[in-house]
């Protein structure tokens, strides 16, 4: 099995708002993002984040050939107990996913 990160040519998280975390998924070719966003389960990200399963939205964008991923962050944007402001470094666990 492959992680994520072996099918994209770019994988980034960001702020989606102070509440809410999104990633970006991008694929080099349309069997890329199918392949993944098939056999990509809410599940196991939730699991990974420790988020609701049911609060994980997971769009198909496939004119541009990505996917992008989002729900609520943990710690608000900024707060005391927020480790990553920007949301800048959250993608790693995501990019170990086996698919």
């Amino acid at each position: 099995m492959k992680k994520l990160v072996d099918y994209t040519k770019i994988l980034r998280s960001k702020n989606a708002g102070p509440l809410f975390i999104t990633f970006d998924l991008i694929f080099p070719g349309s069997e890329e993002m199918a392949y993944v966003f098939q056999n990509l389960k809410k599940a196991k990200v939730a699991e990974v984040y420790g988020v609701e399963e049911e609060d994980i939205d997971v769009i198909a964008y496939d004119v541009v050939n990505s996917i992008k991923i989002t729900f609520p962050r943990k710690n608000v944007s900024g707060s005391l107990s927020d480790g990553d402001v920007y949301g800048c470094q959250m993608h790693m666990p995501l990019a170990s996913i086996e698919i």
